[in-house]
């Protein structure tokens, strides 16, 4: 079983990483490619491109900058213990085992716009570069057409390096757009999660986010391989909803008092 996730817009390069194994992502050459569109753009560029503040875009300039490719524990972190969104609270990768960052840098795969696939423990630089930005570069008019083929292609390779029968998308619309569906070589799996609420059942998108990283959590240290595992899911009071759920789509609900 292979599962992905997105990457996170909150980034904490300053905490000490609790494991010293570590990796370099695999389409590091594609990334710098990717940069040297990045490095032209000035603060103004990148607040109009990414509809984000004149302080933050002038903060993701100075990160194009600075940027380089010759990875180190000094200059960059692993990716998994970098990204500190809801996915990512979650996780709780800071909770790991050393078995655990093992077995996670197997079965974990994080989609990103920049590194286009990342190995949990593969170090990276900051940055901020969203998978649906329409930013122009030598492959097309974004980064969807950028990556192409790539990102599929390497989770075949992983797909079939583990004999996986199932790929668990965890990761958002946005970023699971760049993978291309028809041409994987496994199950495709989506989980849904729902919280009650107003009298019904609704995907409350803080919620769901922090579900999926518990979930990833739920799979990693249980060492989860079949289907029956991940239906068992059970954390934070989610339980799986055969009645809402969609042969491919299982869904997990829980009742919380408002």
């Amino acid at each position: 079983m292979l599962y992905v996730v997105s990457p996170a817009k909150n980034l904490d390069s300053e905490t000490p990483p609790v494991t010293e194994t570590y990796t370099q992502p695999e389409l590091l050459d594609d990334a710098q490619e990717l940069m040297k569109t990045c490095v032209t753009l000035t603060p103004v560029d990148l607040s109009n491109l990414m509809h984000i503040s004149d302080k933050l875009a002038g903060l993701n300039a100075a990160r194009f900058a600075q940027w380089q490719p010759n990875f180190t524990p000094d200059n960059a972190k692993q990716a998994i213990l970098a990204f500190n969104g809801d996915v990512y609270t979650g996780i709780e990768a800071t909770s790991f085992s050393q078995q655990d960052f093992d077995y996670c840098q197997t079965h974990l795969r994080i989609l990103s716009g920049l590194y286009g696939l990342l190995k949990p423990l593969d170090l990276m630089q900051p940055y901020r570069l969203e998978m649906g930005t329409k930013l122009a570069n030598t492959r097309g008019k974004n980064l969807y057409e950028f990556w192409g083929e790539l990102i599929t292609n390497k989770l075949n390779e992983q797909i079939a390096a583990t004999k996986s029968e199932f790929l668990v998308n965890l990761a958002s619309t946005e970023y699971f757009k760049s993978v291309k569906k028809k041409q994987l070589n496994a199950q495709l799996i989506t989980p849904m999660f729902k919280d009650w609420k107003n009298g019904q059942y609704k995907m409350i998108s803080f919620f769901a986010k922090k579900a999926r990283g518990m979930m990833v959590q739920y799979l990693v240290k249980n060492k989860i391989e079949n289907l029956e595992g991940l239906l068992a899911f059970d954390m934070a009071g989610y339980q799986y909803n055969p009645e809402l759920s969609k042969p491919n789509e299982p869904c997990f609900t829980r009742n919380i008092e408002e």
